[in-house]
Protein backbone atom coordinates (compact mmCIF):
# COMPACT_ATOMS: atom_id res chain seq x y z
CA UNK A 1 0.00 0.00 0.00
CA UNK A 2 1.22 3.28 -0.87
CA UNK A 3 1.22 5.93 1.81
CA UNK A 4 0.69 9.87 0.67
CA UNK A 5 2.86 12.29 3.13
CA UNK A 6 1.33 14.86 4.29
CA UNK A 7 1.39 18.40 3.07
CA UNK A 8 4.13 20.58 4.35
CA UNK A 9 3.33 22.98 7.26
CA UNK A 10 2.97 26.94 6.36
CA UNK A 11 6.54 27.14 8.02
CA UNK A 12 8.15 24.12 6.59
CA UNK A 13 7.39 25.90 3.38
CA UNK A 14 8.16 28.76 4.72
CA UNK A 15 11.72 27.78 5.49
CA UNK A 16 12.46 26.04 2.62
CA UNK A 17 11.88 29.09 0.43
CA UNK A 18 14.30 30.76 2.98
CA UNK A 19 17.10 28.41 2.60
CA UNK A 20 16.78 28.99 -1.27
CA UNK A 21 16.94 32.56 -1.23
CA UNK A 22 19.92 32.37 1.97
CA UNK A 23 21.80 30.03 -0.58
CA UNK A 24 21.80 32.16 -3.21
CA UNK A 25 22.67 35.44 -1.28
CA UNK A 26 25.89 33.43 0.18
CA UNK A 27 26.90 32.26 -2.62
CA UNK A 28 26.55 35.46 -5.10
CA UNK A 29 26.79 38.27 -2.53
CA UNK A 30 30.86 38.10 -2.87
CA UNK A 31 30.32 38.44 -6.53
CA UNK A 32 28.30 42.04 -6.38
CA UNK A 33 30.04 45.72 -5.76
CA UNK A 34 28.79 48.91 -5.02
CA UNK A 35 29.49 51.12 -7.35
CA UNK A 36 30.62 54.72 -6.39
CA UNK A 37 30.80 57.35 -9.79
CA UNK A 38 30.62 60.70 -10.79
CA UNK A 39 28.80 62.43 -13.34
CA UNK A 40 29.37 65.51 -14.87
CA UNK A 41 26.02 67.86 -14.39
CA UNK A 42 25.21 71.32 -16.38
CA UNK A 43 27.23 73.88 -15.38
CA UNK A 44 30.23 72.16 -15.38
CA UNK A 45 28.99 70.67 -11.97
CA UNK A 46 29.82 67.14 -10.56
CA UNK A 47 27.05 64.96 -9.11
CA UNK A 48 27.91 61.81 -7.11
CA UNK A 49 25.88 58.62 -7.73
CA UNK A 50 26.24 55.38 -8.12
CA UNK A 51 24.86 51.47 -8.73
CA UNK A 52 25.94 48.04 -8.55
CA UNK A 53 28.32 45.44 -10.48
CA UNK A 54 28.62 42.12 -10.90
CA UNK A 55 32.40 40.40 -11.70
CA UNK A 56 32.43 37.97 -14.17
CA UNK A 57 36.67 36.81 -14.11
CA UNK A 58 38.69 36.59 -11.08
CA UNK A 59 41.12 39.33 -12.46
CA UNK A 60 38.58 42.41 -12.27
CA UNK A 61 36.65 42.35 -15.24
CA UNK A 62 32.94 43.89 -13.84
CA UNK A 63 29.52 43.55 -15.48
CA UNK A 64 26.94 46.27 -15.41
CA UNK A 65 24.34 49.01 -16.85
CA UNK A 66 25.81 51.37 -19.27
CA UNK A 67 23.52 54.25 -17.62
CA UNK A 68 25.18 53.46 -14.36
CA UNK A 69 28.49 55.05 -15.77
CA UNK A 70 27.00 57.45 -18.72
CA UNK A 71 28.65 60.77 -18.60
CA UNK A 72 31.06 60.20 -16.33
CA UNK A 73 35.20 60.24 -16.79
CA UNK A 74 35.09 56.57 -17.55
CA UNK A 75 36.16 55.80 -13.89
CA UNK A 76 34.74 55.01 -10.05
CA UNK A 77 35.42 52.90 -7.50
CA UNK A 78 34.15 49.40 -6.51
CA UNK A 79 33.34 48.31 -2.76
CA UNK A 80 32.49 44.66 -1.87
CA UNK A 81 30.78 43.29 1.01
CA UNK A 82 34.45 41.60 2.78
CA UNK A 83 34.98 46.01 3.04
CA UNK A 84 37.70 45.60 0.26
CA UNK A 85 37.55 48.75 -2.19
CA UNK A 86 39.36 49.14 -5.43
CA UNK A 87 39.31 52.12 -8.39
CA UNK A 88 37.79 50.82 -11.75
CA UNK A 89 38.20 51.90 -15.26
CA UNK A 90 35.33 51.49 -17.95
CA UNK A 91 36.72 49.28 -20.39
CA UNK A 92 33.51 48.87 -22.60
CA UNK A 93 29.80 51.10 -23.32
CA UNK A 94 27.11 49.68 -25.56
CA UNK A 95 23.98 52.25 -24.64
CA UNK A 96 21.86 50.56 -26.79
CA UNK A 97 21.61 47.10 -24.48
CA UNK A 98 21.93 49.57 -21.50
CA UNK A 99 25.27 47.09 -20.94
CA UNK A 100 28.90 47.79 -19.49
CA UNK A 101 31.92 46.40 -18.57
CA UNK A 102 34.69 47.90 -16.01
CA UNK A 103 37.88 46.35 -15.01
CA UNK A 104 39.72 46.68 -11.83
CA UNK A 105 43.45 46.22 -11.55
CA UNK A 106 43.02 43.41 -9.33
CA UNK A 107 43.24 39.62 -8.99
CA UNK A 108 41.46 36.84 -6.69
CA UNK A 109 38.03 37.95 -6.76
CA UNK A 110 34.76 35.62 -6.47
CA UNK A 111 33.32 35.31 -10.14
CA UNK A 112 30.13 35.05 -10.69
CA UNK A 113 28.55 32.41 -13.05
CA UNK A 114 26.73 33.82 -15.82
CA UNK A 115 23.31 31.93 -16.61
CA UNK A 116 20.68 31.41 -19.37
CA UNK A 117 17.82 33.75 -19.68
CA UNK A 118 16.23 31.98 -22.42
CA UNK A 119 15.74 28.63 -19.65
CA UNK A 120 13.79 30.91 -17.39
CA UNK A 121 9.83 30.52 -16.98
CA UNK A 122 7.46 32.42 -15.65
CA UNK A 123 6.67 32.24 -12.21
CA UNK A 124 10.54 30.96 -11.06
CA UNK A 125 11.85 32.55 -8.02
CA UNK A 126 14.68 34.81 -8.95
CA UNK A 127 16.96 36.69 -6.17
CA UNK A 128 18.00 40.61 -6.68
CA UNK A 129 22.05 41.93 -5.30
CA UNK A 130 22.75 45.08 -5.45
CA UNK A 131 23.27 48.34 -4.21
CA UNK A 132 19.37 50.42 -3.75
CA UNK A 133 19.91 53.56 -2.38
CA UNK A 134 23.51 52.92 -1.76
CA UNK A 135 22.94 50.13 1.15
CA UNK A 136 25.17 47.75 -0.27
CA UNK A 137 24.64 43.88 -0.02
CA UNK A 138 20.84 44.23 -0.25
CA UNK A 139 19.48 41.40 -0.81
CA UNK A 140 15.48 40.73 -2.54
CA UNK A 141 13.65 37.63 -3.89
CA UNK A 142 10.49 37.44 -6.01
CA UNK A 143 9.30 35.64 -9.34
CA UNK A 144 9.94 35.88 -12.93
CA UNK A 145 6.32 37.88 -13.40
CA UNK A 146 6.73 37.96 -17.20
CA UNK A 147 9.51 37.52 -20.07
CA UNK A 148 10.28 38.88 -23.41
CA UNK A 149 9.28 42.58 -22.55
CA UNK A 150 10.72 45.61 -24.28
CA UNK A 151 12.80 48.27 -22.90
CA UNK A 152 13.34 51.67 -24.28
CA UNK A 153 16.70 53.00 -23.66
CA UNK A 154 18.31 56.92 -23.90
CA UNK A 155 19.94 55.62 -27.30
CA UNK A 156 16.94 55.49 -29.14
CA UNK A 157 16.45 51.79 -29.47
CA UNK A 158 14.37 49.32 -27.92
CA UNK A 159 16.45 46.35 -25.68
CA UNK A 160 14.01 43.49 -26.55
CA UNK A 161 13.47 40.15 -24.25
CA UNK A 162 13.68 42.15 -21.06
CA UNK A 163 12.90 39.80 -17.62
CA UNK A 164 10.30 41.72 -15.78
CA UNK A 165 10.27 40.50 -11.78
CA UNK A 166 8.53 41.66 -8.83
CA UNK A 167 11.62 41.10 -6.80
CA UNK A 168 11.94 44.84 -5.32
CA UNK A 169 13.97 46.80 -7.43
CA UNK A 170 15.78 50.56 -6.19
CA UNK A 171 17.61 53.65 -7.51
CA UNK A 172 21.07 51.62 -6.82
CA UNK A 173 20.12 48.21 -8.18
CA UNK A 174 21.02 49.46 -11.67
CA UNK A 175 24.14 47.05 -12.92
CA UNK A 176 23.51 44.18 -10.16
CA UNK A 177 22.50 41.20 -10.46
CA UNK A 178 19.08 39.02 -10.83
CA UNK A 179 20.07 35.69 -10.18
CA UNK A 180 18.34 31.81 -10.24
CA UNK A 181 18.02 29.58 -7.13
CA UNK A 182 21.29 28.03 -8.35
CA UNK A 183 23.12 31.66 -8.03
CA UNK A 184 23.49 31.68 -11.88
CA UNK A 185 23.10 35.26 -13.34
CA UNK A 186 20.38 35.55 -15.64
CA UNK A 187 19.91 39.02 -16.32
CA UNK A 188 21.45 42.68 -14.93
CA UNK A 189 19.01 44.66 -13.43
CA UNK A 190 18.53 47.96 -15.00
CA UNK A 191 14.82 50.01 -14.53
CA UNK A 192 11.68 49.93 -12.04
CA UNK A 193 9.24 49.33 -14.55
CA UNK A 194 6.55 50.64 -12.07
CA UNK A 195 5.42 49.61 -8.31
CA UNK A 196 6.28 46.25 -7.43
CA UNK A 197 7.64 45.60 -10.91
CA UNK A 198 11.16 45.64 -11.85
CA UNK A 199 12.89 45.15 -15.47
CA UNK A 200 16.70 43.16 -16.51
CA UNK A 201 18.79 42.62 -19.37
CA UNK A 202 18.71 38.89 -19.77
CA UNK A 203 21.55 36.84 -20.00
CA UNK A 204 21.35 35.00 -22.80
CA UNK A 205 23.33 34.17 -26.03
CA UNK A 206 23.12 37.79 -27.93
CA UNK A 207 24.55 39.81 -24.71
CA UNK A 208 27.02 37.35 -23.97
CA UNK A 209 28.49 38.57 -27.48
CA UNK A 210 28.10 41.64 -26.22
CA UNK A 211 29.76 41.20 -22.78
CA UNK A 212 32.92 39.69 -25.31
CA UNK A 213 33.30 42.44 -27.75
CA UNK A 214 33.16 44.88 -24.87
CA UNK A 215 35.60 43.11 -23.03
CA UNK A 216 38.16 42.72 -26.06
CA UNK A 217 37.38 45.55 -28.65
CA UNK A 218 35.96 48.08 -25.85
CA UNK A 219 32.61 48.05 -28.26
CA UNK A 220 30.16 46.39 -30.12
CA UNK A 221 29.28 47.06 -33.50
CA UNK A 222 26.32 47.10 -35.46
CA UNK A 223 24.88 47.24 -39.08
CA UNK A 224 22.61 49.73 -39.63
CA UNK A 225 19.99 49.89 -42.87
CA UNK A 226 18.36 53.20 -42.04
CA UNK A 227 14.34 52.46 -41.75
CA UNK A 228 11.43 52.68 -39.36
CA UNK A 229 9.08 50.18 -39.59
CA UNK A 230 6.92 47.87 -37.65
CA UNK A 231 5.14 44.25 -38.00
CA UNK A 232 2.48 43.90 -40.02
CA UNK A 233 0.05 40.50 -40.96
CA UNK A 234 0.75 40.22 -44.36
CA UNK A 235 -2.10 39.35 -47.22
CA UNK A 236 -3.47 35.92 -46.95
CA UNK A 237 -1.97 35.47 -50.64
CA UNK A 238 0.94 36.63 -49.67
CA UNK A 239 1.87 34.73 -46.86
CA UNK A 240 0.01 31.51 -48.57
CA UNK A 241 2.82 32.10 -51.36
CA UNK A 242 6.20 32.37 -49.00
CA UNK A 243 4.78 30.44 -46.04
CA UNK A 244 4.74 33.54 -44.02
CA UNK A 245 2.26 35.12 -41.55
CA UNK A 246 3.86 38.67 -41.01
CA UNK A 247 6.56 41.03 -42.41
CA UNK A 248 8.30 44.36 -41.21
CA UNK A 249 6.40 46.74 -43.14
CA UNK A 250 8.41 49.75 -43.79
CA UNK A 251 7.44 53.43 -42.72
CA UNK A 252 10.25 55.91 -43.54
CA UNK A 253 13.64 55.79 -45.36
CA UNK A 254 15.80 58.02 -43.90
CA UNK A 255 17.89 59.67 -46.60
CA UNK A 256 21.29 59.03 -47.65
CA UNK A 257 20.93 55.38 -46.03
CA UNK A 258 21.91 52.30 -47.16
CA UNK A 259 18.06 51.40 -47.26
CA UNK A 260 17.56 54.22 -49.37
CA UNK A 261 20.64 53.30 -51.59
CA UNK A 262 19.39 50.05 -52.17
CA UNK A 263 15.95 51.34 -53.55
CA UNK A 264 13.79 50.32 -50.32
CA UNK A 265 10.74 52.56 -49.89
CA UNK A 266 7.70 52.89 -47.92
CA UNK A 267 5.01 50.57 -47.64
CA UNK A 268 7.74 47.82 -48.61
CA UNK A 269 7.39 44.46 -46.69
CA UNK A 270 10.46 43.00 -45.66
CA UNK A 271 10.33 38.89 -45.05
CA UNK A 272 13.53 38.13 -45.01
CA UNK A 273 17.47 39.00 -45.27
CA UNK A 274 20.07 36.52 -46.31
CA UNK A 275 17.77 33.90 -46.13
CA UNK A 276 16.76 34.43 -42.64
CA UNK A 277 13.08 35.43 -41.98
CA UNK A 278 11.94 38.68 -40.01
CA UNK A 279 8.52 39.03 -39.04
CA UNK A 280 9.35 41.46 -35.69
CA UNK A 281 11.47 44.16 -35.80
CA UNK A 282 13.50 42.25 -32.85
CA UNK A 283 14.57 39.70 -35.97
CA UNK A 284 15.79 41.95 -38.00
CA UNK A 285 18.08 44.15 -35.25
CA UNK A 286 19.40 40.79 -33.98
CA UNK A 287 20.91 40.10 -38.41
CA UNK A 288 21.87 43.68 -38.15
CA UNK A 289 25.29 41.94 -36.89
CA UNK A 290 28.95 43.45 -37.28
CA UNK A 291 30.04 40.99 -39.98
CA UNK A 292 27.38 42.50 -42.06
CA UNK A 293 28.96 46.16 -41.96
CA UNK A 294 29.93 46.62 -45.72
CA UNK A 295 28.66 43.26 -47.05
CA UNK A 296 26.13 43.18 -49.59
CA UNK A 297 23.14 41.26 -48.40
CA UNK A 298 19.79 40.08 -50.31
CA UNK A 299 16.70 41.21 -49.21
CA UNK A 300 13.78 39.61 -49.88
CA UNK A 301 10.62 42.41 -50.47
CA UNK A 302 7.00 42.58 -51.00
CA UNK A 303 5.91 45.43 -53.04
CA UNK A 304 2.39 45.63 -54.34
CA UNK A 305 1.95 41.94 -54.01
CA UNK A 306 4.86 41.22 -55.72
CA UNK A 307 7.80 39.54 -54.43
CA UNK A 308 11.33 41.35 -55.36
CA UNK A 309 15.17 41.00 -54.19
CA UNK A 310 17.04 43.66 -53.41
CA UNK A 311 20.78 43.70 -52.49
CA UNK A 312 21.69 46.23 -49.64
CA UNK A 313 24.83 47.21 -47.87
CA UNK A 314 24.48 47.80 -44.19
CA UNK A 315 26.61 50.68 -43.10
CA UNK A 316 28.11 50.79 -39.24
CA UNK A 317 25.44 52.10 -36.80
CA UNK A 318 27.31 54.89 -34.47
CA UNK A 319 25.84 55.95 -31.13
CA UNK A 320 25.49 60.34 -29.95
Amino acid sequence: MQFISDPPTESEALDAYSQAVMSVAERLAPSVASLKVSRRVRGGRRLDGGGSGVVITPDGFLLTSAHVVARTDGSGRAAFADGREEDFKVVGSDPLSDLAVLRLETNGLTAAQLGDAERLRVGQLVVAIGSPLGFGGTVTAGVVSALGRSLPVPAGRVVENVIQTDAALNPGNSGGALADANAHVVGVNTAVAGLGLGLAVPIDPATRKIIGALMTEGRFRRAYIGIAGGSRPLPPRVASRIGRRSAIEVVEVVDGSPAQTAGLRPEDLIVEVDGSAVEQVNDLQRLMAGELIGQAATMQVVRGGTSISLEIVPAELTVG
